[in-house]
């Protein structure tokens, strides 16, 4: 028996710790938390001073006795859970469960795991930082008085099985608001007006009208442009000024873990709770050939921008060897933190930036590789050099009116051969050549191009502009983004259309409730400030039971004065109507919500039954009939499209295009899965038809249709197995909606997504 006895989270992460300490260690997982709140009550003393009862956590009793029988014949235990206030009260609630003296506790934590950090980090054990627990003790029981006290109101006025949370509630309440923002948005009126000119030599040019004598003026109506006309029809078009400089744009930081899920949600279409669950795969440690398990980035929850020098130096050593001493910046560069950052951690980094993506992509899966490429793309590109443009600014008069032109062009890469940080909106630059003219010099007017616009509404939350607003207004910390978004979700007071995240009504009803009886709950400033309550906790600059005896004294006169508010009074969700009409009575879907997800219902019910799955209108027409093609999904979560027409019976696993076939007309289709996928023809008369043995999938075999072939191309990144036709059942009209997929079997141990 080993004398020395490491416990970690997950097995993946003890594999990868057990191979760089070696045979005089016994590294072992405790699967996650051991010990927790009971779930069918409070467990929590108010009273008696907010004590917990904490128990140990049901169907862990075998895994307790394990480790209870190997600390006993063990000379020394570490306790190596995550490097975070979670980690700490794990590694807390284990010392109490396996009855380990203070005197002998020794917790080791490890940013990276990595032979030297491991290594080091078990020569220089500490004791458990009780702050770091109160703060997380603190924090679960706020949260689980929040919830336990609220759900049972929002059950008995609204509906059974709903609940409430101190951060969940403000997360919707950000989405609420935002939906009334688009409504109650009236639009103004503008107008564009550009001038499209030419020298005479080379092409013509464009230039938008800036303003009036010096000074930059907005055209709001048709009569302004109108003037602008009159003015310069007859009037010579003169270029006042010609300014050329160097702008030079530096690098984003590295990724911190709301960066990281903005990201990846923008440039990988990856969930959050997904992003994070494949981050910590990356950081527990994966096989890699000729390496074997190693620990490919940093701890990913965090919210500093420190690097350590050891990785400022790899990196710039690798920068000036692949890509050439001017890539580089000269000399390391360093980010400042925001003022509420926690600076325990680095950002999010490779360990090992030698271990370049092309490197590891044979040993990693594609949501690995793909993650891991965005991690090690935005670290290297934080150290080079920055990006240098020639930019070209263009002032030209006319009868006192301004048009101004502006052009910019790439002088050196810089970081952008590497990598450049995704936008939310799309850049209104253009990037259109200017002729080289001289100031005094003389244009001709071609023609005046004229255009009225509207100003547009705020745009929805996405799920990565969501998480960056919980950031920037301080609403939970980095283990919270994930999994908070996660909930409202699946809770359904938030639902995503396309990328967008819209309210349901359930969710405005909840949120109308809690802003009217909770408001300090369900506000954005109130719930930054109790973080950063909870961050003096960690500090050691507030008791964790006075920090919730003041929150609690408040909260429950709210309580009380809402129960008594609303005594007797129940609250009607009101259905969301759909566009749909029902085909036997003639009323309006609705939309309902079951076992199974979202469906579409007659109002009618009990006297109409009909009910329908909710399916989306894919662009393009059915190659059989004409008719509309819908995106459904199977009884087993897999998505397949289909033409509106039952009778009809086209269905395919391609993606309907938006483009039609230059040489038939028919819609193109292309191949399911991430990634450009060249679109091709369906229609078998056309010289463009590609054939299924050609579009990436397996041949098929004998006595398989056309829909039952199978996705089996590798190599593809993201591509996707699709099961066999034969096993999916086209939904049926006035049946229910469908099932939703089985849950992907999650590994055993500490959740990846995230931390509540």
């Amino acid at each position: 028996m080993a004398s020395n006895l490491v416990i970690v989270e997950s097995p993946a992460k003890a594999k990868t710790i057990g191979k760089y300490l070696g045979p005089g260690y016994k590294v072992t997982a405790s699967m996650g938390h051991l010990r927790d709140l009971p779930k069918s009550t409070m467990g929590v003393d108010i009273e008696g001073g907010f004590i917990p009862d904490y128990q140990p956590v049901k169907g862990r009793e075998e895994t307790i006795r394990e480790l209870q029988k190997a600390a006993k014949s063990a000379d020394r235990v570490y306790l190596a859970t995550d490097p975070d206030r979670e980690g700490e009260a794990i590694s807390w609630h284990l010392k109490e469960l396996l009855g380990i003296p203070d005197d002998e506790v020794y917790r080791v934590t490890f940013n990276e795991i990595t032979k030297k950090v491991v290594s080091e980090g078990i020569k220089h054990p500490r004791p458990i930082d009780q702050d770091l627990v109160d703060a997380q003790q603190a924090r679960r029981i706020l949260d689980r008085i929040v919830g336990y006290k609220l759900s049972p109101l929002l059950w008995t006025k609204i509906r059974r099985g709903l609940s409430a949370g101190r951060v969940q509630s403000v997360a919707t309440r950000l989405v609420v608001d935002r939906e009334e923002e688009i409504r109650a948005f009236v639009p103004e009126e503008y107008w564009n007006l550009e001038a499209r000119l030419t020298h005479g030599k080379g092409p013509a040019f464009n230039a938008k009208y800036h303003g009036k004598n010096g000074k930059k003026t907005e055209l709001h109506s048709a009569e302004d442009v109108d003037a602008v006309e009159r003015d310069v029809k007859d009037a010579p078009f003169i270029v006042e000024s010609v300014k050329r400089k160097d702008a030079k744009r530096s690098p984003a930081p590295p990724f911190i873990t709301s960066t990281l899920q903005q990201e990846a949600s923008r440039k990988l279409s990856m969930a959050p709770r997904r992003t994070m669950a494949v981050a910590q795969q990356l950081y527990e440690g994966v096989d890699i050939e000729g390496e074997g398990t190693v620990g490919l980035i940093t701890y990913m929850r965090t919210d500093s921008l420190r690097l350590s020098e050891d990785a400022l130096a790899a990196a710039g050593g690798l920068i000036k060897a692949r890509y050439g001493a001017e890539y580089y910046a000269g000399s390391p560069r360093r980010f400042k933190n925001k003022n509420s950052a926690q600076d325990a951690h680095e950002a999010i980094r490779p360990s090992s930036p030698e271990l370049t993506p092309e490197r590891v992509r044979g040993s990693l899966q594609p949501d690995q590789y793909r993650l891991y490429r965005l991690i090690w793309n935005r670290f290297i590109a934080s150290q080079m050099a920055s990006a240098v443009y020639d930019s070209v600014t263009m002032d030209i008069v006319s009868a006192g009116h301004t048009f101004r032109s502006a052009y910019q062009s790439m002088k050196f890469a810089g970081f952008t051969a590497v990598y450049e940080e995704g936008r939310d909106e799309e850049s209104d630059v253009r990037e259109v050549p200017l002729p080289i003219l001289e100031e005094g010099t003389e244009v001709k007017l071609l023609e005046l191009i004229r255009e009225q616009k509207f100003t547009q509404p705020p745009a929805r939350y996405t799920e990565a502009t969501l998480i960056k607003e919980m950031e920037e207004t301080g609403i939970g910390r980095p283990s919270t983004y994930a999994p908070t978004v996660s909930t409202i979700l699946d809770r359904e007071y938030v639902v995503k259309d396309g990328k967008n995240l819209k309210p349901t009504p359930l969710g405005e009803v909840v949120t109308k409730l809690m802003k009217e009886r909770f408001s300090d709950i369900v506000s954005p400033g109130f719930t930054a400030g109790m973080e950063e309550t909870l961050d003096s906790v960690e500090k050691g600059e507030r008791a964790w039971q006075q920090v919730l005896g003041e929150f609690y004294g408040g909260f429950s006169k709210s309580l009380s004065d809402a129960e008594t508010a609303l005594k007797g009074e129940r609250i009607k969700v009101p259905d969301e109507e759909s566009d749909e009409i029902c085909p036997e009575c003639g009323r309006k879907l609705v939309v309902k919500s079951g076992r199974f997800g979202r469906f579409l219902a007659c109002p009618g019910y009990p006297e109409c039954t009909f009910t329908k799955p909710i399916v989306i209108e894919m662009p393009g027409k059915c190659p059989k009939c004409g008719s509309r093609i819908l995106k459904r999904t199977s009884k087993n979560g897999y998505t397949y499209y289909a033409c509106e027409r039952r009778e009809c019976g086209f269905m395919t696993w391609d993606v309907p295009t938006k483009d039609n076939c230059p040489e038939c007309g028919h819609t193109m289709f292309k191949k399911s899965g991430r990634g450009f996928q060249k679109p091709f023809c369906v229609n078998e008369k056309c010289s463009r038809f590609v054939p299924e043995d050609k579009r990436g999938y397996r041949r098929k075999s004998a006595g398989e249709s056309a829909g039952e072939t199978r996705d089996t191309a590798s190599g593809k990144e993201g591509a996707e197995k699709k099961p066999a036709a034969k096993k999916t059942k086209k939904p049926a009209a006035g049946k229910a909606a469908d099932k939703k997929p089985a849950a992907a079997k999650k590994p055993a141990g500490k959740k990846a997504e995230g931390k509540e």
